[in-house]
């Protein structure tokens, strides 16, 4: 693997990794959609199977060897992209970080999809309403991926699933699962829920709700297509979200447990609700 040797801190390629803050990136000048950095090899490896354009690669000489497959890999497909080397100390003044566990990437950002295009040809969709934890974002991905879920649509107010904490919990499969933003304003549920009644799905608010059917209700396996809507710890999913949806439901618990976070609860639902 030829990497090409940077021994400077000055050198213009190493900016995007100079501690530069996610929403810094997704607004980086010169990229049409803004930059965002992919940690460790499966997030890096996810978006070259995906096709995502890389604008650098970046690895300390401690970790050169091991990344040198993954690095081939991407030079083969853009061999026009810098694939760097840097002195270990050199690496932790750019980037800050104190423990380093491998390569990192900057890649541009794909252009966000019409929701009713990732809608079309979909039956499991779920929908992230206001979640503000990015490891439960990735982790959410990561079951969606597991399970089947077809697409994933992130409210206005929802974190961004390509931010470096939310693309490493989810294994890169933030790059694997199709997803986009559904709605321009907070409360989505106005504009974005006629827009999945439209494209045939029915809604299923997951609420504790005395209405609420029970996650193994048959009327829910039996809906063709069905939008899971998710919403943030504590706060839970908008009034207007829940009444706006077809159903209410609710994961039957025992011991007094009233709820669990929405990593666990979207692993417990893509999987009772996926598509048999």
């Amino acid at each position: 693997m030829a990497y090409e040797h940077v021994t400077s801190a000055n050198d213009a390629r190493l900016a995007p990794y100079a501690r530069v803050r996610d929403a810094d990136l997704a607004a980086w000048p010169a990229s049409p959609a803004g930059l965002f950095m992919a940690e460790s090899r499966a997030v890096i490896a996810a978006a070259i199977d995906a096709g995502v354009r890389p604008r650098s690669f970046l690895v300390s000489e401690s970790w050169a060897d091991d990344a040198a497959p993954l690095a081939a890999v991407l030079q083969a497909k853009w061999p026009a992209c810098p694939t760097m080397r840097v002195p270990d100390q050199l690496f932790t003044q750019v980037t800050g970080y104190k423990i380093v566990r491998g390569p990192v990437a900057a890649f541009e950002r794909p252009a966000l999809a019409d929701p009713a295009v990732l809608l079309a040809g979909a039956r499991r969709v779920a929908v992230l309403e206001d979640v503000g934890n990015y490891a439960n974002i990735g982790s959410a991905f990561r079951a969606a991926h597991a399970f089947g879920i077809d697409a994933v649509l992130v409210t206005p107010s929802c974190h961004d699933p390509l931010f470096r904490r939310a693309s490493r919990a989810s294994q890169g499969t933030v790059l694997q699962v199709p997803w986009t933003r559904i709605g321009m304003q907070r409360q989505w549920a106005a504009e974005g829920i006629p827009l999945l009644h439209a494209a045939g799905f029915k809604v299923a608010a997951l609420a504790l709700e005395d209405r609420s059917l029970a996650l193994g209700d048959p009327q829910l396996a039996a809906c063709e297509r069905l939008a899971m809507v998710l919403g943030t710890e504590g706060a839970g999913l908008f009034p207007s979200t829940i009444a706006a949806s077809d159903y209410t439901v609710k994961i039957p618990m025992t011991h007094g447990v009233d709820s669990l976070n929405v990593a666990a609860a979207s692993a417990v639902a893509f999987w009772e609700l996926r598509v048999r």
